[in-house]
């Protein structure tokens, strides 16, 4: 079926990259075609109208025409700013990783509209939300279900028991979490803990904003982004690269807090 040779898309910009002396590659996620890298001629031009439409992060709606090799857009209109996310460098930093993460789930050309109003919302809480590192906990776990990696936190994947409140083991080979007796015989499984498991299973059942109304120890904090991390590494097969920046940024924003 050929496409239209214009049409229109709702679209949020994940990534940018600059291409000749004028032009810009555009990766960026829609709802109801996925993911799409679009050519955004003549927009870094002092002139452009659309420049300030294609920001990161923004929330647009876009006229697109079809292209030999990419689609080109042609009309720009924004949605949502988010302009509180480029306002601060922590915002900025964790927006920059939220972006990368859904630029690694989402498929080319394919409708995902929970991806894409998961990342709506999830943008939308990092521009007002307090604790962004518990955030982003609960938006990992969201998007790994949403993309089909959903880890399994209530039964046990290799016996099939209801897991209970007690020390079980991750195990990432598994995709979720045993229960002691299963974990005890598989040496690559780590044991869990009583709270971070029960803050994965809290974060995973309920929506986002309510992980901005815990207030969670560091140690509790540092236990969940270890978890979350290598369950991440272990899907993709590769570290996300704004992971380093992300922590400096947050090392030094902690100093200054106890400085």
């Amino acid at each position: 079926m050929n496409r239209e040779r214009v049409y229109r898309l709702e679209a949020v910009v994940l990534k940018r990259q600059d291409l000749g002396e004028a032009d810009r590659l555009l990766t960026v996620l829609s709802p109801d075609r996925g993911k799409l890298r679009l050519l955004g001629k003549g927009i870094r031009k002092p002139t452009s109208r659309k420049a300030g439409h294609l920001e990161l992060f923004t929330h647009a709606s876009l006229l697109v025409a079809q292209g030999r090799n990419l689609d080109i857009v042609t009309q720009a209109e924004t949605l949502q700013t988010f302009r509180g996310l480029r306002e601060d460098l922590i915002r900025t930093s964790y927006a920059y990783y939220v972006a990368e993460l859904v630029d690694q789930f989402a498929t080319e050309g394919a409708e995902n509209v929970s991806l894409f109003r998961l990342l709506l919302e999830m943008l939308s809480l990092l521009e007002t939300g307090r604790r962004l590192d518990v955030l982003a906990r609960a938006f990992e776990l969201h998007v790994l279900d949403v993309a089909g990696y959903r880890p399994q936190l209530h039964t046990c994947p290799r016996c099939r028991q209801t897991l209970t409140p007690t020390v079980n083991f991750l195990s990432l080979a598994e995709g979720g979490v045993l229960c002691p007796r299963c974990g005890e015989l598989d040496r690559a499984a780590r044991p869990l803990s009583l709270n971070t498991f029960k803050t994965l299973r809290f974060l995973q059942a309920q929506p986002l904003a309510a992980a901005d109304r815990l207030n969670l120890s560091a140690r509790l904090r540092g236990e969940l982004e270890q978890v979350l991390r290598g369950i991440l590494v272990y899907t993709l097969e590769r570290q996300l690269k704004s992971t380093a920046f992300l922590d400096l940024v947050q090392h030094l924003d902690d100093a200054q807090r106890a400085g």
